[in-house]
């Protein structure tokens, strides 16, 4: 038996694109954080859900753009690796997301990290409806980068 909060299944996560949850980090602060598919073992990591050059959401509801094993910022096309968080390139190049503890057991993703304590599925303040009403605190991006 794992010792941590059952997340998500791991079907849950999709192949290319993130599953999204919020937490409460270690000063009481309500924190999205992402699942996502990795090649290395146990096939899927955890990352905070912001960009580390600016606080950029990487999910805002509809998934992260992952391709060929990176996370993509929005707003400024850093690539970030899925499996060890490390951006090579763009505004962010030389930075690495900072680290999730999760467990993969019994088809399940559990969070397991002491610094975060499982509070929903979605994003943070969002209500039953999926609406999470105001965003004004989070930036939205000004890229012209499509996915």
């Amino acid at each position: 038996m794992v010792d941590g909060t059952r997340v998500a299944a791991v079907d849950e996560v999709p192949e290319n694109g993130s599953y999204l949850f919020t937490a409460e980090d270690a000063y009481s602060r309500p924190t999205e954080l992402i699942l996502v598919r990795c090649d290395d073992e146990p096939g899927i990591e955890a990352w905070p859900n912001t960009c580390t050059h600016e606080n950029q959401r990487f999910d805002r509801g509809t998934g992260a753009a992952v391709r060929d094993g990176e996370i993509i910022c929005p707003k400024h096309g850093s690539m970030f690796d899925t499996c060890s968080g490390a951006c090579e390139n763009g505004e962010a190049a030389g930075t690495s997301l900072p680290d999730v503890d999760i467990a993969v057991s019994d088809g399940g993703v559990f969070l397991t990290d002491d610094e975060y304590t499982y509070l929903s599925a979605g994003a943070a303040g969002e209500d039953e409806d999926g609406d999470d009403g105001d965003d004004d605190d989070i930036p939205s991006s000004t890229s012209h980068i499509g996915f």
